[in-house]
């Protein structure tokens, strides 16, 4: 089976997104730079993991650590909250030269799923994401900072009372997962960067260069990791700025186009509509009414 990149969409200005399957939602493998909890609240999910299929049943958590590949089979009569969040969140100032283990590999190190917790860790855990889950569904004022306060919860949750998995002998596919983690890398550099300088002009050349490539094996490496251009990208990711923007400000149309990335008013009307089936100003509208 093949295996590509999930890219989310981040519905908030963090980095984080918390939604509900159900269980005839067959998922191909993927794999993502993120962290992902699954809570199945009924019946049991079937996961393809590490080579073989894990049944995860009701009132039970599994987690997927960066890079880890996964996917999910079909499982009738089953319902999972799925929680995804950047560890980014964690890496600003407040977290430098504190000596803990690096983010990823915490998430590396624990065991996945929670039948091999302790029964009161794993509430904890439940209470954590049941508090995100509330958060998500009402964004109620504040909500921002009851979601940081959760999920720095549950990070202390993992640096303190997370058991380690048991060591086991590498195996055959250490190479594959050595070249998959050194892939997340490159790609977490370019992502870093996109995100720090989407508003600006980014030629195929410069961020080359972000990760020491050629343009040209840039682009082949971009496209296979993926399945875009490195345009493609950049234009959805601009557009889903946009969208963000004129979801939550009241300004003109030349500053939204501006502040998503756009070199002209002209060009960010074209793309918009293009891609999102209305124009920019009426998806304003349909957000904030004639208001």
């Amino acid at each position: 089976m093949s295996l590509y990149l999930e890219i989310p969409e981040w519905p908030l200005s963090f980095p984080f997104r918390t939604f509900e399957n159900v269980g005839e939602i067959i998922v191909p493998p993927h794999w993502h730079k993120e962290i992902e909890m699954i809570f199945v609240t009924k019946g049991s999910v079937n996961i393809g993991y590490d080579g073989q299929i894990i049944q995860v049943h009701e009132g039970e958590i599994f987690v997927f650590g960066s890079g880890e590949s996964h996917y999910f089979v079909a499982s009738p009569g089953s319902n999972r909250l799925v929680f995804q969040f950047d560890l980014n969140l964690f890496r600003d100032s407040l977290f430098k030269d504190t000596g803990h283990m690096e983010l990823v590999k915490l998430f590396e190190k624990a065991e996945n799923h929670s039948v091999n917790w302790p029964y009161e860790v794993k509430e904890k855990v439940i209470a954590c994401l049941g508090d995100l889950f509330e958060e998500m569904k009402y964004l109620k004022i504040g909500y921002e900072h009851a979601m940081i306060s959760s999920l720095l919860k549950l990070m202390t949750i993992y640096y303190r009372e997370i058991p380690a998995k048991e060591e086991k002998q590498e195996s055959a596919n250490f190479t594959e997962a050595l070249n998959n983690h050194d892939t997340l890398e490159r790609l977490n550099e370019i992502f870093i960067y996109i995100e720090n300088h989407y508003s600006e002009g980014i030629t195929l050349d410069e961020i080359a260069g972000v990760v020491g490539f050629s343009p040209y094996y840039f682009a082949r490496f971009f496209k296979k990791n993926t399945g875009q251009t490195f345009m493609q990208f950049l234009t959805d990711y601009r557009i889903n700025q946009a969208k963000y923007i004129l979801s939550h400000e009241k300004i003109p149309m030349i500053e939204v186009a501006e502040k998503s990335g756009f070199n002209s008013v002209k060009t960010f009307h074209h793309v918009f509509k293009e891609q999102v089936g209305m124009s920019p100003l009426k998806f304003h509208k349909s957000i904030f009414g004639n208001n």
